[in-house]
């Protein structure tokens, strides 16, 4: 009774998510459009109740469990946060707007509205989780409950032969990233003797040596951070298990697709983040290893996704290998954590950098995706909302407000200045451009890393550009033979084009005004809390040496 006393209050987000997606599974027995309709808002209802508890409430949300399995960090409030406002703007985006209920132009869930909106719930409860396990047992269970869903909001996202295709795909792909991260999880366990995450980082730090005061941990420790750190690079669709994006990206309904580039996203990084914590001897100081793999993982994804992104001719694919370009971003500023050793500010900027980046790019890229659904495809085609190049032609000018919004996301996506997208990758080199004044050392790692980030965002703008200027410069290419036929208006409704307002003013507002957007990122990277907590029973060091 203590136990569950002490842990209710933390998990009271994840709770309110989790009995919302049981309700919305029950309603989901009604083939009443009234209940159809009901799903979207209950779904809005609660994740909106939830930014206002993590809000109103975040001293009574923090703190740890009688246990140490589960601690609320000023960092899991800031994640909470984050998922939940971004998933209020991908429940908007697949909010069902045709007269039965059953989806929207881009999204044919049929009669189970109740079920898909249940389903985004309990991912999103997933990533919630993750960001406050503090037991390796407890954050593997989030990693996969964030997961397993998305699984089957791609199946049924619509009634076609490459979404069931994608679908399984996507599930084959899952469970062999779910096997290698058990694999390291096992290992790490077999090491340490315990499954507590602080507790590990406790046995660690007492191997720390050498100036910079970076863990050594042993042969098999290392490999079971090879193992998770690939299984996480699924979750990022980063390399090297990247190539199931494209197809995955394709098949799926585009609110879905949206889904996909942001919340699993969020959850491989978060756990990335929380794995340097513990490897690093519960702080950053983590051995050579962990940031050599950072900076090569890093490197070879930006190149895989913005080059691959070039040579595809289907929107939704470049959008796939433009997830994978960012997921490479992201890892630059972790690299750049990683290399910072005990350097406090550098590691403060890092950590900011990345947390404000990702979310950049889960407001800037709903926006993308909500232009493109509200575009219909052209007839003769097997989709319904834009896909194609083709399907882009000539919209910027018949539809301006669309065409300004797409070109605000793409210019975003960039990086262009006056834009989030700007000051995200300014962030996130930043710090690696500090670690290189302050130590000479590293002054040659932190110039290639600059280096090759830049190039990338300069490659990136071959394919932003080309979906800008197929909107505005492109002419409308004929329906019909030779005839110009004009494609049907772009259906109007209020939600998701509620979504495209928001995103737009957001990447815009959040590009001009950030001296009041970094303030809650400050705050949450000021202390660096990640999984900082007394341990419960003191740590036996002298494992460590027979371990190894």
């Amino acid at each position: 009774m203590e136990y569950l006393k002490s842990i209710v209050p933390l998990l009271l987000p994840e709770l309110l998510l989790v009995v919302a997606a049981g309700f919305l599974f029950l309603l989901g027995i009604s083939t009443k459009v009234g209940a159809r309709r009901a799903a979207p808002w209950i779904s809005l209802l609660v994740l909106g109740g939830c930014c206002w508890l993590i809000l109103g409430e975040p001293m009574k949300l923090s703190g740890f469990d009688a246990k140490g399995t589960f601690e609320v960090t000023s960092f899991s409030l800031y994640i909470k946060l984050l998922a939940c406002g971004v998933g209020i703007l991908l429940t908007l985006l697949a909010w069902p707007t045709n007269d039965d209920a059953t989806g929207n132009p881009s999204l044919n869930f049929g009669g189970d509205a109740g079920e898909f909106f249940a389903l985004m719930l309990l991912s999103l409860a997933g990533v919630l989780m993750v960001s406050g396990a503090n037991d390796m047992i407890l954050l593997f269970l989030g990693i996969e409950l964030a997961s397993i869903p998305t699984y089957i909001m791609v199946s049924v996202s619509r009634p076609t032969a490459v979404a069931q295709e994608a679908g399984l795909k996507y599930f084959f792909l899952g469970a062999l990233a779910a096997a290698l991260m058990l694999f390291g999880f096992s290992y790490l366990y077999g090491t340490t003797g315990t499954t507590s995450l602080h507790d590990i980082g406790q046995l660690l730090a007492g191997t720390q040596a050498g100036p910079a005061g970076a863990t050594v941990p042993t042969a098999w420790q290392v490999l079971a951070l090879i193992m998770l750190l690939l299984g996480f690079a699924f979750k990022l669709a980063a390399a090297p298990l990247h190539f199931y994006a494209g197809d995955v990206y394709q098949g799926a309904a585009t609110p879905v697709t949206a889904f996909l580039s942001f919340v699993p996203k969020v959850t491989g990084i978060v756990a990335i983040i929380k794995i340097m914590w513990v490897y690093g001897g519960n702080g950053f100081a983590v051995p050579e290893i962990f940031a050599k793999l950072l900076f090569a993982i890093a490197v070879i994804t930006m190149f895989a996704g913005n080059l691959l992104g070039l040579m595809q001719l289907n929107v939704k694919r470049v959008m796939a290998y433009s997830s994978v370009a960012h997921s490479g971003y992201l890892l630059v500023g972790l690299t750049a954590l990683a290399y910072a050793g005990g350097n406090g500010s550098v590691q403060n900027a890092a950590l900011q950098g990345v947390l404000f980046y990702i979310a950049a790019y889960g407001i800037m890229n709903v926006g993308v995706f909500a232009v493109l659904q509200m575009i219909p495809a052209r007839e003769g085609r097997s989709t319904t909302t834009a896909e194609t190049y083709e399907d882009l032609a000539g919209q910027g000018r018949k539809h301006i407000g669309l065409g300004l919004a797409m070109a605000v996301g793409c210019f975003s996506l960039i990086g262009l200045p006056l834009t989030v997208g700007f000051f995200g990758k300014l962030y996130l080199i930043v710090p690696a451009w500090n670690l290189a004044s302050v130590e000479p050392e590293l002054k040659g790692k932190m110039a290639w890393l600059i280096g090759l980030t830049m190039l990338n965002a300069a490659i990136s703008a071959g394919y932003y550009l080309k979906i800008v200027g197929t909107m505005f410069l492109r002419p409308e290419p004929p329906l019909f033979g030779d005839s110009v036929s004009s494609l049907p208006v772009p259906a109007r409704s209020l939600a998701p084009t509620v979504a495209v307002v928001l995103a737009t003013v957001l990447t815009l507002g959040l590009g001009t005004l950030i001296p009041a957007t970094q303030l809650l990122t400050t705050r949450v990277t000021d202390s660096l809390e990640i999984g900082r907590q007394p341990p419960l029973v003191a740590p036996d060091t002298a494992s460590v040496a027979e371990s190894r």
